[in-house]
C-alpha cells in the first residue's frame, strides 16, 4: 500500500487548508482510514478517521474544527483543516490500519510520508 499526502502549507490562525491522501495498492474498502500527526519531539497522535461503514470519528481536540472525507472510488482521503489554531502546527500523517488501533493505540499499519502543516498566530 502506498500513500501519498498533499495540501500542506502555512497558514493564519483561523484559516483553513485541506489535506489530501492518495492510495495506491492492495487497499479495498473494508480497511480504515485515518489522519495522524506529529509535533517534532513529540509522539504521533490520531486526529480523525473513517471507518469501512463510512462513519467517521474524530479526536476531541479537533471536533467541530476539521471535517474528514473519503472517496471509496478513487481511494482517497480528504481531510478540511478549519478555525487553524497554532497548536495545530504539526506534520500530517495519512494512514491505513484497523480503526479501534488508530483511535485508542495511535498505531496503524501503513503510513503515507507526511505533510506539513504551519499555523501562525
Amino acid at each position: 500500500v502506498q500513500l501519498v499526502e498533499a495540501g500542506g502549507g502555512s497558514v493564519q490562525a483561523g484559516g483553513s487548508l485541506r489535506l489530501s491522501c492518495a492510495a495506491a495498492g492492495s487497499i479495498s474498502g473494508v480497511d480504515d482510514m485515518g489522519w495522524f500527526r506529529q509535533v517534532s519531539g513529540k509522539e504521533r497522535e490520531w486526529v480523525a478517521a473513517v471507518g469501512s461503514s463510512g462513519n467517521a470519528y474524530y479526536a476531541n481536540f479537533v471536533k467541530g474544527r476539521f471535517i474528514i472525507s473519503r472517496d471509496w472510488i478513487k481511494n482517497t482521503l480528504d481531510l478540511a483543516l478549519n478555525e487553524l489554531k497554532s497548536e495545530d502546527t504539526a506534520m500530517y500523517f495519512c494512514a491505513v490500519g484497523d480503526l479501534s488501533r488508530m483511535m485508542v493505540r495511535d498505531e496503524a499499519d501503513y503510513w503515507g510520508q507526511g505533510t506539513q502543516v504551519t499555523v501562525s498566530s
